[in-house]
């Protein structure tokens, strides 16, 4: 099981990947690909995280469509999508109680949110239910997104992050104190898994120097 993630960074990531040679070395096959999180407007739309990879990179793979699994945002209510999202997830992986996924990739905003759990938001506080849909007063959008409760049982996490606008931000979650209400990225922190953080030079500029971070 893997998860993608919106954003420029995750993308440029995705198109590589359906390019020779790596395109010929992944085992497609094998892949369930799922979304960390989705806007609520339909697939057709430029926003939508899964319609855009799917447009961008996936056509191109070599995987069955039935291993694509966007979050459902027509003919159905936010509610509903969530629920559904949550049971498919959890159909893949019979009876386990918390899902493990192999690989969950993750950007962070420069304001410190990741998936769709921002700053303020009720969601990143959610320890009962794997998937939720809410609305984000300041961004006046109602998103789908998985809890940390299921980012955290994942096997693998990485987190992608570019640019200088997001060096400020990288070094307060990870040399600052703990405060994942303003930062929910630092809510993220897998149970029994391995956490990377992928970064350019751009974003660690302000990284404190004698920082170690895995």
């Amino acid at each position: 099981l893997i998860a993608l993630s919106g954003g420029s960074t995750p993308k440029k990531m995705g198109e590589l990947l359906a390019m020779a040679p790596l395109i010929e070395r992944i085992p497609w096959d094998n892949l369930e690909i799922f979304w960390g999180d989705e806007r609520w407007v339909p697939l057709a739309d430029a926003e939508n995280n899964a319609g855009e990879a799917i447009r961008g990179f996936l056509d191109q793979a070599p995987i069955d469509p039935e291993h694509i699994h966007p979050f459902a945002t027509e003919g159905i209510s936010p509610e509903d999508s969530a629920a559904a999202m949550e049971r498919t997830v959890r159909d893949l992986q019979g009876n386990a109680d918390v899902p493990r996924f192999d690989l969950i990739l993750l950007g962070m905003g420069d304001d410190g949110h990741t998936a769709s759990l921002f700053p303020g938001t009720p969601a990143v506080h959610e320890t009962g239910r794997l998937v939720v849909s809410h609305h984000v007063d300041k961004l006046d959008s109602t998103r789908l997104t998985f809890t940390p409760r299921l980012l955290n049982a994942a096997l693998k996490v990485a987190f992608l992050v570019g640019g200088e606008g997001k060096a400020e931000m990288l070094a307060k979650v990870l040399d600052g104190p703990v405060d994942v209400d303003t930062m929910p990225s630092q809510a993220i922190h897998p149970a029994s898994g391995h956490l990377t953080w992928i970064v350019d030079e751009a974003a660690a500029s302000q990284l404190a120097r004698n920082a170690r971070h895995g």
